[in-house]
């Protein structure tokens, strides 16, 4: 299984867009996905029509255990999505108790991680949606995976959450084995806009090897699709919006090591 992390310490870049979006390219081509939503706003888990203020159980349970993950637990919380080939782990609104709780506790860090390794047969993608921000969430997102997604909106304003963005995954990769790779993605672009055109501009100047060379466009299709509750692939397959993300997708792929392409 492979393990992307979509994050910004910003909100609405489109963090749940391009979870879904890739998800559903991935489902498409035959690849069992689970997405998993750590957000407590819960914006995966209600596209996918469920309440996370109704939930009985969700990702919230899986850090009652000290730590650690009982066997099988991850598996009971899975939900069903509009594709039959995606599995929701998700979200409720307890999850924003869990800063208050987590200074007692040690180990938290982890249980996204050891909950994933329960799953690894089962899946060969998972992508975590992960909160807007720096907390025991992000953290747990940041060590499960093997690839961070960082969406950044073409506006100024988003530029300087991404430079915080970094800024916490320099922090991160100091107690990981390895860094973490990641890729930032533009979205949202317009290009109508100065705004849009002139942050492009400085992104590809600030993060030249980092940066996604082409962008996701803003398109009311995706939206739609959100409204629907479907994949945007599954809405409208020859959208602006979706199209963009397969040419995202091709080129994550191309970034993994050979002997894990599948």
């Amino acid at each position: 299984m492979r393990v992307w992390a979509v994050a910004n310490q910003k909100g609405g870049v489109g963090k749940t867009t391009t979870t879904i979006s890739l998800a559903g390219l991935l489902a498409d081509a035959g690849k069992r996905v689970v997405v998993v939503d750590l957000d407590p706003h819960g914006s995966m888990t209600s596209y996918f029509g469920h309440d996370p203020d109704a939930l009985e159980h969700s990702s919230f349970d899986l850090f009652l255990h000290q730590g650690g993950v009982p066997q099988g637990l991850p598996g009971q919380l899975l939900l069903p999505t509009s594709h039959e080939r995606i599995s929701l782990l998700p979200s409720s609104t307890a999850l924003a108790t869990l800063e208050r709780q987590s200074p007692g506790q040690s180990g938290l860090g982890l249980v996204i991680a050891k909950s994933l390794a329960q799953l690894w047969q089962d899946f060969d993608y998972a992508l975590i949606d992960s909160p807007p921000l720096l907390g025991v969430l992000m953290v747990n997102a940041l060590a499960a995976s093997q690839q961070l997604v960082i969406p950044v909106q073409t506006e100024f304003l988003a530029v300087k959450g991404l430079e915080r963005m970094v800024s916490t995954l320099a922090m991160i990769n100091r107690s990981r084995k390895q860094a973490l790779p990641y890729t930032i993605v533009p979205t949202l672009f317009d290009r109508r806009t100065q705004a849009s055109l002139s942050t492009l501009r400085l992104l590809r100047n600030a993060y030249p090897e980092q940066l996604w060379p082409a962008y996701i466009p803003i398109d009311t299709r995706l939206r739609d699709a959100s409204r629907a509750g479907v994949t945007p692939s599954q809405f409208d397959a020859g959208s602006r919006g979706v199209i963009a993300y397969r040419a995202l997708l091709k080129h994550l792929i191309s970034l993994q090591p050979a002997a894990q392409v599948a």
